[in-house]
């Protein structure tokens, strides 16, 4: 899955409006068009591509971590999906996939961030994030 995935680091938004060839593959597999944020989407994609499961409103971040999924993410493996909260929203609203783990940080592969790590970015970026960053850890795979 992480193989699949780093296929796509460096894909960019065509003009910045959540769009583009990449980015609308992405949303389609939720079924949304262009200009719609696509964290969710991306990693939906993946799985797809993969032929891994997925939740039943794939493209709403919260959606990724029912309870019989979550691990705990300084356990979390290669593959896992990640998900950070935002106050604002109050809600989890941004997810991405876990590559690898140490002690203090995730190195992640997501979609609609950018060299900030924004949630609301312009391409697929590969992210070192600190752990304390990362609200929940869901498992997909068996």
């Amino acid at each position: 899955m992480i193989y699949q995935a780093n296929k796509y680091v460096g894909v960019r938004e065509k003009t910045g409006n959540n769009d583009g060839y990449e980015v609308e593959l992405f949303l389609a597999s939720t079924n949304l068009n262009a200009g719609y944020p696509w964290c969710a989407a991306f990693i939906t994609y993946i799985h797809k591509q993969c032929n891994l499961d997925i939740p039943e409103s794939p493209a709403w971040s919260p959606s990724w971590f029912p309870k019989n999924k979550l691990v705990n993410k300084y356990e979390a493996n290669s593959g896992d999906v990640f998900g950070i909260y935002f106050n604002n929203k109050k809600r989890i609203a941004h997810v991405g996939l876990c590559e690898k783990i140490d002690d203090v940080y995730m190195i992640t592969i997501e979609g609609n961030t950018n060299k900030a790590g924004s949630r609301e970015g312009d391409g697929v970026y590969k992210k070192r994030r600190p752990l304390r960053t990362i609200y929940k850890v869901a498992q997909w795979y068996e």
